[in-house]
């Protein structure tokens, strides 16, 4: 079958190549893979990762051979799912408590965008405990999981303070956003439960206005900057207060479960998912570079599979590989 694998020949760091068939084991079932979104940990894996490994999380297609155990859906079913490699590809394995079946009214494409940004904004959350009533703020609020957090959390009752540029308050106000400011150090009131993806600067003004015995949850550190942090600025007025590290790998169990719900969301038009850009699987090195670039809001969503490659099968994979590695 046909994958994408790392190689540091190219400046894409990455080839399309024949690749052996995944080898299920009893828990698994073979998932033939019509989607995938991009996620921005991904980049950085590109470039950390050995020759020959094979990248992407989020799957979304159809189930080729159902797991050997009995567990999971049947064959022919739409699924979607989490795995940690190995999702660029044509088929790959998938453990049946990391994929949900997908409903009927949500599309491949729509569905794509969910795995890693939507469990990611949905565990962030949980963090809080119940959230209604509570003063939610949440920094990057236009990306990806910074807009199905706004979402989630409205939708559990929180009152929610994004962090956004503002040419995007409009529609973060549209998506349950009750106060919408450029940045952080604009933002007013105490907040019991603040996700925090920004990094250097963002996380010491998110100390400084979250309330005492609540929680800052940092999942990311788009600015690269480091954050001094020290005693003092926790008290007065931050007393009890927690910092939380997350990434969803680590996040725990039950991941086809959360994926289930939020399709559920989604599916009853209670969750917006964001396609800011779809193309064949082909031209992923263009994605890459728009992501890299931040040139676009919402998720990038590459069609798989032999339907997506330049004139079918019958072209060879040098051929195949030329496109993909231009920009």
């Amino acid at each position: 079958m046909l994958a994408l694998t790392v190689c540091s020949d190219n400046a894409a760091r990455l080839k399309l190549a024949e690749v052996d068939e995944p080898r299920p084991c009893a828990n698994e079932a073979l998932i033939s893979v019509h989607a995938t979104s991009l996620n921005r940990g991904e980049l950085r894996l590109l470039t950390i990762r050995p020759n020959g490994w094979m990248p992407g999380q989020d799957v979304v297609g159809i189930v080729e051979r159902a797991a050997a155990d009995g567990s999971g859906p049947a064959v022919g079913t739409r699924v979607v799912a989490l795995v940690g490699e190995a999702g660029w590809a044509e088929r790959v394995a998938v453990p049946t408590d990391r994929l949900a079946v997908l409903p009927d009214r949500v599309s491949f494409i729509s569905a794509a965008t969910l795995p890693v940004a939507g469990t990611t904004a949905l565990r962030t959350l949980r963090h809080g405990g119940d959230l209604a009533g509570q003063q939610v703020l949440i920094t990057g609020a236009s990306g990806a999981v910074g807009r199905f957090q706004v979402q989630i959390a409205r939708e559990q009752g929180a009152s929610v303070t994004a962090i956004a540029a503002t040419r995007h308050a409009e529609d973060l106000r549209r998506l349950g956003a009750g106060q919408v400011v450029e940045s952080i150090e604009l933002a007013e009131g105490a907040f019991s439960l603040i996700t925090e993806s920004v990094g250097g600067q963002s996380l010491a003004h998110a100390i400084e206005r979250v309330a005492p015995g609540g929680t800052i949850v940092m999942f990311g550190s788009s600015s690269g900057e480091l954050t001094p942090i020290g005693f003092r600025q926790f008290v007065p007025g931050h007393e009890g207060a927690r910092l939380q590290t997350f990434a969803y790998y680590t996040s725990g169990s039950g991941i086809g479960a959360d994926i289930a719900s939020l399709l559920a969301l989604v599916a009853a038009g209670r969750l917006e998912t964001r396609v800011a850009l779809t193309a064949p699987w082909t031209d992923i090195a263009q994605a890459l570079h728009a992501l890299r670039e931040r040139s676009f809001s919402g998720k990038a969503v590459l069609t798989m599979g032999s339907a997506a490659l330049p004139d079918g099968r019958e072209r060879s994979d040098r051929a195949i590989s030329e496109r993909v590695l231009s920009l």
